[in-house]
This record gives structure tokens, C-alpha cells and sequence, in this order.
């Protein structure tokens, strides 16, 4: 279990209240701000968290994106990647106001990176020190293959357009209230080979707890999330892109077009891992995210 050294809530300039979490020493020289992905929560981090505090010592900070997790239901029209951006952007400003920073984003947290780079560069020129972009897109993701054949693909998605629709006119506030039920499909979704029954049953849990017509927003933001152009705010400082060779909704090819506009950039992929990297490859990712997290550590004299 991840030890925290503070929980409490953000409340955003249009009044959505999100979980935030603080770990590590509240004087660290350097913060990592962990953003996590569509339909999950940032307890995906946990494991990550706690291979990186021991190995450096770091402040870490994390919340749950609006409409996800603990975090409050995002208004009609704000669930998007570019409010996520601005949610970061004003956590940024609240909680971590001086010294460097160091981003991790898995999936469309990593795509809420790319966001906040379009719409707050000066951010990146004068405080971001690295980022980490897991199992993400800089775009194309109105119809994703899923790694099936054309025309099974097609319908897939003819399919999950009507489910969109559906969801998004939804009152409830969880998408589910049997995650057991999810378990089959987010296995087949989401991870790689033999992944461990707890995490897969952990994705269910979190994805059962999404708000339903959030989702349907957010699907609908990603569809339309196009910023390979603004990786260019990225191309000055540390950058490693992580993926998944058995990765359904950001196969390789993503995480090549990612590193081809960031020529700099370590792309690592790994064999048999899916869209869960930070469940299905812990160590790595700690690993990558602690060696950028002492590369922006201030030098001392």
C-alpha cells in the first residue's frame, strides 16, 4: 500500500472538486505530477509510486481526472482532454508553484500531457524537466482497429458509436454496479499475456466506477485529440515513450509516431505487454520515470 502524505480536494475555476493525493517530502528538490487514463483512476500509479519513492526521493502528485475515481462528475461540455489540461495547469499553479517538474501520463493522461503543452507552452519552456508518455497517442483514434480484421473492426465500431450515444444521455452516476461482469472484456481490451487475475479485476473495479456519461465525453474528446504538433514543446527537455507490443488501443505504431516527432525521445517497447503498462510492467515503468526524475534534480554545490 502506497504511504501518503496528504489526501484532500482541488476545487477547479468551474467547480468540480478532484481527489488529489501527495506523497513523499513535501521539500523535495523536484515533483512528479502522475496523470492517469480514460475510465481508470491514479491508482493505476500505486505500484509505480512506491518502486519510485524507494528510489529517489521525490514529491509526488496525483489526482483522479473529473468524472473518474473520487474525483466530482465533470459538467455538460467539460469532459475533454483540453479541460484536463487546464485542471493540471491549475493544479500546477496551486500546489506545485516553483521548482522542476517531471510528467508521467499513461493513455489519455499522456494525451492530457500533449493538451497542456498546446495550451500552456511557457509551462513547459520554464518548468517541465521530463516526461513519460505510457501507452498513449498523439492522435488517429476515431476508429481504432482493436487488432481485428477490417471488417470485424468496422463493425466494432458502428457498435461502440451506438454505446457512446447511450452512455452519454445515462443519469447514473457509476457505469457499472457489477465489475465482475466487465472482468471477461477488460482482459481482452486491455492487457497482454497472463496478466495477474487482482489487476484485471482492479481495471474492472475502476472502470465500473466511471461516470457514465463522462465516458461517453471523453470518448468523444479522444476521437477528435489530434497534437502531434504540439509534442514540438517537448522536444527541449527528457522524454521517454513507453508501449505495449500487445497493445489494442495504442498499438506501436502511435508510440512510433510519437518518438519520430520527438527525435530525441528513448522509445522502449515491450514484448507482451498491453495498454496497462504501469499493472503489467511495474518495475520498468518506475524504473524509467526515477531515472527522469533524478536527471531534473537540481544540481547542488
Amino acid at each position: 500500500m502506497t504511504t501518503t502524505l496528504d489526501t484532500d480536494t482541488l476545487t477547479t475555476s468551474d467547480g468540480v472538486r478532484l481527489r488529489v493525493w501527495e506523497h513523499g517530502p513535501a521539500d523535495a528538490a523536484t515533483t512528479l505530477l502522475l496523470v492517469h487514463g480514460w475510465t481508470l483512476t491514479t491508482h493505476t500509479w500505486d505500484r509505480v509510486i512506491d518502486a519510485v519513492l524507494s528510489g529517489s526521493s521525490v514529491r509526488i502528485v496525483r489526482f483522479d481526472l473529473r468524472g473518474h475515481g473520487e474525483s466530482a462528475a465533470a459538467p455538460a461540455g467539460s469532459a475533454t482532454i483540453e479541460r484536463c489540461a487546464d485542471d493540471v495547469a491549475e493544479l500546477i499553479a496551486q500546489r506545485v508553484p516553483t521548482g522542476p517538474i517531471v510528467l508521467a501520463g499513461h493513455s489519455m493522461g499522456g494525451m492530457t500531457i500533449m493538451a497542456l503543452a498546446e495550451r500552456y507552452p511557457e509551462l513547459f519552456a520554464a518548468r517541465v524537466a521530463g516526461a513519460a508518455l505510457v501507452a498513449t497517442s498523439s492522435g488517429d483514434l476515431v476508429a481504432p482497429t482493436l487488432g481485428l480484421p477490417a471488417p470485424i473492426a468496422s463493425v466494432a465500431n458502428r457498435v461502440e458509436f451506438g454505446v457512446r450515444g447511450a452512455l452519454a444521455n445515462a443519469r447514473g452516476k457509476r457505469l457499472s454496479g457489477n465489475s465482475r461482469a466487465l472482468r471477461p472484456g477488460m482482459r481482452w481490451l486491455l492487457f497482454g499475456t497472463g496478466p495477474e487475475s487482482r489487476d484485471v479485476a482492479d481495471t474492472a473495479d475502476w472502470v465500473a466506477a466511471c461516470n457514465p456519461s463522462n465516458m461517453a465525453g471523453f470518448r468523444t474528446s479522444l476521437a477528435a485529440h489530434d497534437r502531434a504538433h504540439a509534442l514540438t514543446a517537448l522536444r527541449s527537455i527528457p522524454v521517454v515513450v513507453l508501449a505495449g507490443l500487445k497493445d489494442r488501443l495504442c498499438p506501436l505504431p502511435h508510440a512510433r509516431r510519437i518518438a519520430d516527432a520527438l527525435p530525441d525521445a528513448e522509445l522502449l517497447l515491450y514484448s507482451g505487454a498491453g495498454h496497462m503498462l504501469p499493472l503489467e510492467r511495474t518495475g520498468e515503468v518506475a524504473d524509467r520515470i526515477t531515472e527522469l526524475v533524478h536527471a531534473a534534480e537540481p544540481v547542488r554545490h
